[in-house]
């Protein structure tokens, strides 16, 4: 496969995997949790909640895996390393922060303690812990489409005024 086309190919991959990881980020935000949260049974809620966010959890490792690679890739080909070095590019550092937040999350404090921690305080309060959880998710889905709407807005041309 040529330059052009390894290019090309990463940048797909790139961008399929930001939809996939932060569509599911926003459903789960703003359609799962809402509607977990107003299942009368804490044992039902969290039954459901284990069953689907557990099969999300593998999608989201995947695409996150596929989004760094892709991303790293495109740094390296664009010789765009020098960019970190620039408030003007403030979307790729917001970009590379809520990339490495998800990694952390997925790969090391989910499987570490989280997953044991969100058990143990839903038996607690079901409630309090699901609008913890809510509030999180919204903040990062927050953030995430920040940075995606200023990574198409910057990777075409758009001079932020406030810089």
């Amino acid at each position: 496969m040529d330059e052009m086309a390894m290019f090309t190919l990463a940048r797909v991959l790139h961008v399929a995997g930001v939809v996939l990881w932060i569509g599911g980020v926003a459903f789960v935000t703003t359609v799962l949790i809402p509607a977990l949260r107003r299942l009368p049974e804490a044992d039902q809620r969290m039954d459901l909640f284990e069953q689907l966010e557990g099969r999300f959890a593998l999608q989201a490792r995947i695409v996150t895996v596929i989004t760094g690679a892709s991303g790293y890739y495109l740094l390296h080909v664009l010789e765009a390393w020098d960019r970190y070095q620039s408030l003007q590019f403030w979307w790729m550092h917001l970009m590379t922060a809520i990339w490495g937040i998800f990694t952390l999350v997925l790969f090391v404090l989910e499987p570490l303690f989280l997953h044991r921690w969100f058990h143990e305080q839903a038996k607690i309060d079901s409630e309090k812990t699901f609008a913890r959880v809510h509030r999180m998710h919204k903040v990062l889905l927050s953030l995430s489409l920040l940075a995606v709407a200023g990574a198409v807005a910057g990777s075409h041309g758009y001079q932020f005024s406030f810089l």
